[in-house]
């Protein structure tokens, strides 16, 4: 198996705003397909970082509207599952209008499902007398059961009746940074062509960014008035920052994701992109890099999960664009490229994740800063060791530590966070 391969096909795709709410419009368009006449019901159950993440983020293509539930009823008017997680580039005033009224009428809605752990999407969609049922669990567009009227038409399942997870899943978990390295040092023309595209979508996202005033346009009139020096992390900053409050803000632009997650892929791609060109790095060795970014990221996640207590924009991304940098001046060392992982990880290991929101872009900033910052450090043989708080022995045993904290030591944060964000709501 070609692990590079797999974790770009699975884990590294053009989304068109946040991935939450597209992978709910995705579900709603598999079920809604399967349907002859017009929707009258739909009714979603999600799990929590879905429903935390999608809660208010804004919809491309909407006038503004914010949600998971308007995405997953929009997803069902445009029926159009092949788009996957650009489906909502099909919007129209029309449906918007439908939608809108589907809402209003109380024949949509969304409930959080506090049972489930790990990515969990249902929508139940009746029409004419008919009932679709379709379920996305463990990746943003992997379909595990399609049903229509009770009959089954899919269901992705192995022995025993259990949900088959892809099975570069469980090699990548099993793999060591090192291997990581090799995987990535094996790049062929296709891949590199492939994360060439994600370079060019993320700065034209990033661009469009700037034209509206958020982090990214406060960030660069710090830079023009003199408050901020121009180098490597204000330029950095200001790049990242502008990328996420497009996406954040409902932009009509495809951002390339990493790890299944649009913020994720800004940081994990912009990041070793930028300092690459600014160090005079060869076009080879940065693509080489962002690969190896793309895989880390996807490893962190393994362990700490695709939508968990702890921000994977910050952290997991930070820790591929740390690693990556690393790799462009320092090749194939393992001490130097665990430095990076460490310094990272001691720095950003506690933020927290409340959603995805226009305050992203701060997250994205502060990882911005960190990666360079962390990986800089490292190339100098200075970093956070074990003999400091909950960093490992290895990067790989940090990566577990920092999953443990996620896993058992927040384990109560995503239930308080949704019981604050249902509060306001």
């Amino acid at each position: 198996m070609n692990l590079l391969k797999e974790v770009l096909r699975h884990e590294v795709f053009p989304a068109l705003g946040c991935t939450e709410p597209i992978a709910v419009a995705y579900a709603a368009g598999q079920a809604a397909s399967q349907l002859a006449g017009a929707v009258e019901d739909i009714r979603f159950r999600v799990d929590p970082g879905v429903y935390k993440n999608g809660m208010a983020v804004t919809v491309p293509n909407t006038g503004g509207e914010k949600g998971n539930l308007i995405a997953g009823v929009l997803g069902a008017f445009i029926r159009r599952p092949e788009l996957k997680m650009e489906i909502l580039s099909g919007v129209t005033p029309d449906m918007i209008r439908g939608a809108r009224e589907l809402i209003d009428a109380g024949r949509a809605s969304i409930s959080c499902d506090k049972s489930k752990i790990g990515l969990f999407i249902e929508v139940v969609i009746r029409s004419a007398g008919e009932t679709v049922r379709a379920v996305i669990e463990r990746q943003h567009t992997h379909l595990v059961c399609l049903e229509k009227n009770s009959e089954i038409i899919y269901q992705a399942t192995g022995a025993g009746g259990k949900i088959t997870e892809p099975a570069y899943k469980s090699i990548l978990k099993e793999s060591t940074i090192s291997g990581l390295v090799s995987c990535a040092e094996g790049m062929d023309d296709e891949d590199a062509e492939y994360l060439g595209k994600g370079v060019e979508m993320n700065l034209a996202i990033s661009t469009a960014g700037r034209e509206i005033k958020k982090v990214g346009y406060y960030l660069l009139d710090l830079k023009q008035k003199g408050y901020l020096t121009d180098d490597i992390f204000s330029s950095s900053k200001i790049v990242t920052a502008a990328a996420a409050d497009a996406r954040m803000a409902g932009m009509n632009y495809p951002v390339m994701s990493s790890g299944g997650s649009g913020n994720q892929g800004v940081v994990a791609i912009l990041v070793p992109h930028l300092v690459g060109q600014r160090f005079g790095i060869d076009e080879h060795t940065i693509l080489k890099s962002i690969a190896l970014s793309h895989l880390m990221n996807s490893f962190v996640k393994c362990y700490t999960g695709d939508l968990s207590p702890i921000c994977g924009c910050a952290i997991a991304a930070g820790v591929g664009a740390a690693a990556a940098i690393v790799y462009q001046q320092a090749g194939e060392d393992i001490g130097k490229i665990t430095l990076s992982i460490n310094n990272l990880i001691s720095d950003l290991g506690g933020m927290l994740c409340d959603g995805a929101k226009g305050g992203c872009a701060l997250k994205v900033v502060s990882s911005t800063d960190s990666a360079i910052r962390s990986a800089y450090m490292a190339l100098n043989d200075h970093g956070i060791t074990a003999e400091e708080g909950f960093i490992g022995r290895t990067g790989e045993e940090s990566i577990r530590n920092l999953s443990r904290i996620s896993e058992i030591g927040m384990a109560k944060v995503d239930d308080t966070m949704l019981d604050i964000m249902a509060e306001k709501s």
